[in-house]
């Protein structure tokens, strides 16, 4: 896998997608947690294609700015190009749109795993409780 793969997608904002909704504030504007779901979709689904069988990725970390409330019925677009690969290791580049100017900006990382073998890990936790 390579840097500067690149990945879009607009949504429109729903009344179950504001800070009211989701419980993440208390105003019917675009959640935070929604913009971050969305990041992480589009990242995910940018590298998908350049994966081997077996594996995916998931998210370890992310740090992003959120610079400007969306009201409901307003479209986001959600912008992510790959800047680094390190070994399993990508880190992305990430910037979100309303129609009027910048919403959010920051970096997103995800991890190349071994499907079976994560979700072994995963499950393996219930055993210990």
């Amino acid at each position: 896998m390579e840097t500067g793969i690149k990945g879009t997608r607009t949504v429109v904002v729903t009344d179950e997608m504001t800070a009211e909704h989701v419980g993440s504030g208390m105003l019917p504007v675009y959640a935070t947690p929604e913009m971050i779901a969305l990041v992480e979709n589009v990242a995910s689904n940018s590298v998908a294609p350049y994966l081997e069988e077996g594996t995916g990725t998931v998210g370890t970390k992310i740090n992003m700015d959120h610079v400007s409330a969306t009201p409901v019925g307003m479209k986001v677009t959600v912008e992510t190009e790959l800047t680094e690969v390190d070994r399993r290791r990508l880190v992305f580049s990430v910037k979100a749109y309303d129609e009027a100017g910048l919403i959010g900006e920051g970096t997103h990382e995800r991890f190349i795993i071994q499907n079976e073998k994560f979700l072994g890990k995963a499950q393996a936790k219930l055993d210990r409780k």
